[in-house]
């Protein structure tokens, strides 16, 4: 993969020429709060022959300075009602870009943050902006041989700052790589042995699911979407199985669902219009999970137990395709009434999350999660965001409204939706031959709680439902809809961003 190196740097000296770094770059509301004389009588000097400087990200020549460049790109409306920590990634970034383009390999990135709580993170925020910046798809790495724009990013930050930063961007690196690539160099078998690759040598428990009789047995929904998919050998479904166990006491245990469709023509509900382009990024949920679990496996916290299960699957057209009207009981044991077969990723979240229940019930304060792009409703109700739906259970543990904050602290801000018993309505099959129904035979975009009511679909198919408030076993589950929050600019073919990783890893933390 190609990782990009956060280096501490712990002398402010290093902004000088003949320290190793070849620009400096500065990321603050007034460059006056680094409290470095240079750069802040340079900025001065500059602003009166260049008013863009304070502005925009603007190049002044410095001599004397790393590389005679410094670099000021200005943190923009900080103060606004409404300002997140973002400002400060669309600073870096926008000072990262113009280094890249001066010729920049080492630069130096200097962050001055504010002082108010929401932006207790700027700094890490505005590298890891730089990390996203700074990613080259796969495609074109394995085409050309391009690794990376930069050798190093230097930082003014501890040594523990950085070995964090750098096992967060490894695992985002992993995450854009699933996430971002074509569906043939992608596919379902090849995601799998992509991670299998990437967790070589590591202390993570993985097992990969491949067998087609295992899979129908105690993948049944999971299957009925790869159906047609069997028959091509390199489009065969795959469950990749991973955990994360440190030695010593476990005080919390966090399981993930993620669906990895790595390509959606919607099945016999065949996707029109163009509606296929870009399908094969509906892997975003379980790239994300692979990314963390790789992630944890570099930085061991101790006390969590981590665990994933990750359902990889081409939902293709042929004979063979599974067809709305269709009756399939799940893993649960859940008998589930096909209402579309383009809302696969709701069965294929279904089945993991019953075998991720089964481990719940035995562990140490379980929480569950299921990761996806799973709705075109929730970019229409949020746009770019992340949504957050949770249980009963959840809900009164109030785990999506720490989410909720820590996300926001660290770059990736999520909404909170509240699950209604109007959603278990829209799951009941009208025919009673089934236990509930998989969805509408409509777009999730034009359906009236469209983003909320998947979450009521998976409780019961999975059977979490069982585990409710005031059963004998509650268990917490949040559902995490990451389908407007997946790529960044064009929904189609934007850069991945890997989120919610970050602030999921927090989360954990």
């Amino acid at each position: 993969m190609a990782q990009i190196n956060y280096v501490s740097v712990n002398d402010p000296q290093a902004i000088f020429e003949g320290e190793g770094w070849d620009a400096v770059v500065v990321v603050a509301t007034d460059v006056s709060t680094l409290g470095i004389d240079e750069i802040t009588l340079l900025a001065g000097h500059g602003a009166n022959i260049d008013h863009r400087v304070g502005r925009s990200a603007t190049m002044l020549l410095a001599p004397g300075l790393a590389g005679g460049r410094l670099i000021i790109s200005p943190v923009l409306n900080s103060g606004d009602d409404y300002a997140d920590v973002r400002v400060y990634s669309d600073a870096a970034r926008a000072g990262i870009n113009l280094a890249k383009q001066a010729g920049a390999k080492k630069p130096l990135l200097l962050v001055a943050s504010n002082s108010e709580q929401q932006y207790q993170h700027a700094m890490q925020v505005a590298a890891l902006a730089v990390g996203q910046e700074s990613w080259v798809a796969l495609e074109r790495r394995e085409a050309s041989g391009d690794v990376s724009d930069f050798e190093a990013i230097g930082l003014l930050a501890s040594d523990d700052q950085c070995q964090a930063l750098n096992a967060i961007e490894a695992g985002r690196i992993l995450a854009r790589d699933l996430c971002g690539t074509e569906p043939e160099r992608m596919s379902a078998p090849a995601f799998a042995q992509y991670c299998l690759d990437a967790y070589q040598d590591s202390d993570l428990k993985v097992s990969v699911v491949e067998d087609r009789d295992v899979l129908e047995r105690d993948y049944p929904l999971l299957s009925a979407v790869g159906r047609s998919s069997f028959a091509v050998a390199r489009h065969q479904p795959r469950v990749v199985k991973v955990e994360y166990c440190p030695e010593g006491e476990i005080n919390a245990t966090y399981l993930f669902a993620g669906k990895g469709v790595v390509y959606d023509t919607g099945g016999a509900d065949i996707k029109i219009a163009g509606g296929m382009a870009g399908m094969s990024r509906d892997k975003g949920g379980a790239a994300a999970v692979a990314g963390l679990m790789k992630t944890l496996s570099i930085l061991k916290p101790k006390g969590v137990r981590v665990v994933a299960e990750l359902g990889l699957v081409r939902n293709s057209i042929g004979s063979e395709a599974f067809v709305t009207d269709e009756i399939i009981t799940s893993h649960a044991g859940v008998s589930v009434r096909i209402g579309n077969t383009d809302a696969e990723g709701r069965l294929v979240l279904a089945d993991l999350l019953s075998h991720l229940r089964a481990k719940a019930q035995t562990a140490v304060a379980p929480q569950m999660f299921s990761v996806a792009t799973l709705t075109g409703h929730v970019v229409r109700a949020y746009g770019g965001y992340t949504a957050l739906v949770e249980n009963s259970v959840a809900r009164q543990q109030g785990v999506a409204d720490k989410m909720q904050s820590i996300g926001e602290s660290w770059g990736e801000p999520a909404e909170v939706s509240r699950l209604r018993k109007e959603d278990f309505s829209k799951i009941v099959d009208p025919s009673d031959a089934a236990d509930c129904i998989s969805s509408n035979n409509g777009p999730s975009s034009a359906t009236a709680r469209g983003h909320q009511y998947p979450a009521a679909f998976l409780l019961k198919a999975s059977g979490l439902d069982q585990h409710a408030l005031h059963s004998a076993q509650p268990i917490a589950y949040t559902h995490i809809d990451i389908a407007g929050s997946a790529t960044e600019g064009d929904p189609l073919y934007g850069k991945p961003t890997a989120a919610p990783l970050v602030g999921l890893f927090n989360y954990i933390l």
